[in-house]
Parts: C-alpha cells; sequence; structure tokens
C-alpha cells in the first residue's frame, strides 16, 4: 500500500507541475496521467478509464473549495449567474456519469481523445468566441448548463473548458467568466464524483478501496501532491514566453490524444 501511494504521490507531482505551468488542470492532466499510472500497475482494463474519469471528479471537489474561496475572495464569482447554471449543471453531470458508465473502456477513451484533441486544436489556433450581449433566459441557462455538466462528466473534468467560453460569449467579462466557471466545476465534481459512485457500486472487477468507480488512493495521493506540485509549474510558466507555453501545451495534448487513439 505504501508503495502505491508514493506512486500516485509522483503521479501527483507531475498532474500538478503540468497544470501550473500550462494553466489548465482538472481531468484534462490527471485523467491521462491516473489512466497510464493505472494501466501500469495492472488494474483491470475494463475498469481503468472509467476509474481514471471518477477519480478526477473526486480530486476535483477537494481541489475546487479553494479555487472558489479565493475566487469569491476577490469579488471574481457571480452568484446568480451560478444559481441559474446549477440545476442544469447537476442533472447534466449525473446524465453524464450513467452515460459513461454504459461505454465500454475503449469507447470513453476515445471519447476523451477527442476531447484533448479538440481542446489542443482550440489552444494552437487561438480560437476565441466572439462576445456576446447579454445571458439567454433561464430554460436556455438550464439548458446550458446540462450541456457542459453532462460532457465535463463524461470527460472527468470541472468544466472551465466549456463553462469559459460560453460565458463570454454571453458577454461576460474573462475574470468574473474563470470565478463563475471555478464555482461551477463544484456541483460538476459532486454530481459527476456521485454519479460514478453509484453506477460502479457492486462492480465486482474493481479493485479494493473504491467507491463505486473512484478509487481512493489516487484521489488521496495525487490531490495531495498536485495541490504543491501547482505552485512551482505556475512560477516556471512566468518565466516562459506565453505563445511558445500554448504551443507546447497543444502539442503535449495532441501527443496524448494520438495515445489514446492508439490504445
Amino acid at each position: 500500500m505504501l508503495a502505491t501511494l508514493m506512486i500516485y504521490l509522483g503521479a501527483g507531482a507531475v498532474a500538478g507541475l503540468i497544470g501550473g505551468l500550462f494553466g489548465l488542470g482538472g481531468g484534462v492532466v490527471m485523467v491521462p496521467v491516473m489512466l497510464f499510472v493505472f494501466t501500469a500497475q495492472g488494474l483491470p482494463e475494463a475498469a481503468t478509464m472509467h476509474m481514471a474519469v471518477a477519480s478526477s471528479l473526486a480530486i476535483i471537489v477537494l481541489t475546487s473549495l479553494s479555487s472558489v474561496r479565493a475566487h469569491h475572495r476577490l469579488r471574481g464569482v457571480l452568484w446568480p449567474v451560478f444559481v441559474r447554471l446549477a440545476p442544469g449543471i447537476v442533472a447534466g453531470a449525473l446524465a453524464g456519469a450513467w452515460f459513461a458508465d454504459s461505454l465500454s473502456a475503449a469507447a470513453l477513451q476515445n471519447v476523451f481523445a477527442l476531447f484533448l484533441a479538440a481542446v489542443a486544436a482550440k489552444m494552437a489556433l487561438e480560437l476565441t468566441p466572439a462576445s456576446g450581449r447579454h445571458l439567454p433566459g433561464t430554460a436556455a441557462m438550464t439548458a446550458a448548463g446540462g450541456v457542459i455538466g453532462a460532457a465535463s462528466a463524461v470527460v472527468g473534468i470541472g468544466g472551465g473548458t466549456l463553462t469559459v467560453p460560453f460565458l463570454t460569449r454571453c458577454g461576460i467579462a474573462m475574470r468574473q467568466a474563470v470565478g463563475t466557471s471555478a464555482a461551477c466545476g463544484l456541483p460538476i465534481a459532486l454530481a459527476g464524483a456521485a454519479g460514478f459512485m453509484l453506477t460502479g457500486w457492486g462492480q465486482p472487477e474493481l479493485p479494493p478501496f473504491t467507491t463505486g468507480y473512484v478509487y481512493w488512493p489516487a484521489v488521496g495521493g495525487i490531490a495531495a501532491a498536485s495541490v504543491v506540485a501547482a505552485p512551482v509549474g505556475a512560477r516556471l510558466a512566468h518565466r516562459m514566453p506565453a505563445p511558445l507555453l500554448r504551443r507546447l501545451f497543444a502539442a503535449l495534448l495532441a501527443l496524448v490524444a494520438l495515445r489514446l487513439f492508439l490504445g
């Protein structure tokens, strides 16, 4: 057990360093790191991808608490906007966990690879949504929250990749879009992790120390080490040109996506 914990501490350090260096953490970094570690450990192949996504969401529950608090103190969270998005987010995240459970490990891995490829293309091409004038009505906000929650739960992310572009498209300033997105990440992670716990409950192929698909040794080790390593990566980022960072991270994501496609 001690050796396993050391593996996850090392994986968490890598995830935190990369996340801090490139400014994009969450499942985009943690899911592939956990998938590679789980595979190297010889954990059941049919469950490794689902475990990686579920455990990523559980880690985001822990890491997003401090992020939300920091953004709230800086008045970066638009709580009325959060309240309008939250019901759809929770329903969508639960539905996303159920949908992910219906997929085979290979299919879920390909879905995640497509997501990484899309993020890589967005970063490489510097695609940004045009700013709109106002937020849509309640029904449209609920639907948007549902899409964000479902898509985020399927790939194990906190939703910033989707929420920030949506809010900026609706005319919200970037600082408040980022803060509100951080707040939205908490219900995404809570509902998504809970959904994976329920759908994975009683699965015979899962290893010890799991609740459903959530694998607690990975959650504890990776969360602890990534929190320590992320500031180191952030400091390194300030010493490198932003365009170079963007291209490097896009290339990294593209390589990981290719590796996942190839199995």
